[in-house]
């Protein structure tokens, strides 16, 4: 079900309905803060290189997106993931999404763009498999960014991103030998793998990377919540303290976006066209992988919240992971890892549009009768917005017939 209990209009005041009037600053113009915040980052970066060590050292870029991501996590109704977990058909689309037509796709997109089988296109082995330890890096950290912004279901965005984390770390490995090692000599294009035979890829490295950046903010979002709802009840924690908290997200996530860029403004100043080269197969990617998403589960008859959340889990990467790893078995200085550190970089400002795409659509869509996966709403009616019951029916008593049986 979707958050917004209540009938929105031009003469909505609720800071949920998207009603450019009643947004805060920060919202209505995030776009322009992130772009501004990449601009300050590069340049920052480029005029005053020594900042990248002490952003190293003191592991602001990581600080960053932990930061970003407790927010999400901490509006999360951890009672209902098990809810969550007992909906086959949302996790079955996830994992399809996740483990087949993801990592396919990246694949593909690294054939026809570095593999130098396409006239015009030299191929660069470097790039082709950076882009493939990307593919392989399933969703985590900032898809919750980005759902929380397109208002998706933070419980299911919660569950899929936990879901898959633990499929990651059982399979990332196998993924990369198969896609990087195995694939290529198949198909004729050995020489993207010359002079490699093993990449020396252990789980505990892929289950640290995943404990560092997921579940550092999932236990702070478990225990503020627990402890908020015990100690002051869940109309106080949902009206009072969850509005409080969730300006921290955008706050670091232009912290972020700043330190980030700022590690790589000296490699975009002096290598702006690999950039823009590895920007365009990354840019298909994600709107590829968004658009099919977001079309598979409205295709199941999920509602919007559903399907957004189904939408950015399979359009985002686990980059943090590719980082790690790519620096862990090329070295820092090599393309492989250049490759790895653009794709955040890319992913910034594509994934802020696809979020703007998503409310185009909960808007241009009647989404009357997609209840499958749907939750119960559990937030406390607040005052000025209208309960359910006064706004809009439930869906059992709506004569809009069902697109499907719910699971």
């Amino acid at each position: 079900m979707s958050e917004l209990d209540h009938e929105h209009g031009p003469d909505c005041d609720c800071p949920d309905c998207g009603d450019p009037r009643s947004m805060d600053f920060l919202d209505k113009y995030l776009t322009v803060w992130i772009f501004l915040a990449m601009a300050i980052g590069v340049g920052l970066g480029f005029l005053a290189p020594s900042v990248v060590d002490p952003i190293q050292q003191y592991h602001l870029v990581e600080i960053g997106l932990i930061m970003m991501m407790y927010p999400p996590l901490a509006k999360v109704n951890y009672r209902q993931l098990p809810l969550v977990f007992s909906k086959w058909r949302v996790l079955s689309l996830s994992l399809i999404q996740n483990w087949l037509i993801g990592p396919t796709l990246m694949f593909a997109l690294a054939v026809i763009f570095f593999s130098g089988i396409v006239p015009w296109f030299p191929a660069r082995p470097e790039y082709f498999l950076g882009l493939i330890f990307i593919g392989m890096a399933r969703c985590i950290a900032m898809v919750l960014v980005w759902n929380d912004l397109a208002e998706g279901s933070s419980e299911y965005a919660a569950g899929l991103v936990a879901f898959n984390s633990v499929f990651q770390i059982l399979t990332y490995g196998v993924y990369i030998w198969f896609f990087a090692l195995f694939l290529p000599p198949v198909l004729g294009l050995d020489a993207m793998v010359v002079g490699i035979d093993a990449f020396d890829i252990t789980v505990e490295q892929v289950f640290w990377a995943i404990a560092i950046f997921l579940g550092i903010p999932f236990a702070g979002g478990i225990l503020t919540r627990l402890g908020g709802v015990r100690s002051k009840g869940e109309e106080w924690y949902e009206e009072q303290f969850v509005p409080k908290i969730s300006p921290v997200t955008l706050i670091a996530l232009l912290f972020t976006v700043i330190v980030m860029f700022a590690t790589q403004g000296d490699n975009i100043v002096a290598q702006p066209l690999d950039i823009v080269w590895l920007a365009v197969p990354l840019t298909i990617y994600f709107v590829v992988m968004f658009l099919v998403s977001f079309g598979m589960g409205r295709g199941i008859g999920a509602d919007y919240s559903t399907t957004t959340a189904i939408g950015f889990t399979a359009a985002s990467n686990n980059f943090e992971l590719a980082i790690a790893v790519a620096v862990a078995v090329f070295g820092v200085g090599s393309g492989v890892a250049f490759a790895t550190v653009v794709g955040p970089l890319i992913e910034v400002p594509v994934l802020l549009a696809l979020v703007n795409v998503a409310i185009y659509f909960q808007e241009k869509f009647d989404w009357a009768g997609y209840e499958t996966g749907q939750l119960e709403s559990t937030k406390p009616a607040s005052e000025g917005t209208k309960p359910a019951s006064e706004g809009t029916k439930p869906a059992s008593e709506e004569s809009t017939p069902s697109k499907t049986d719910d699971d």
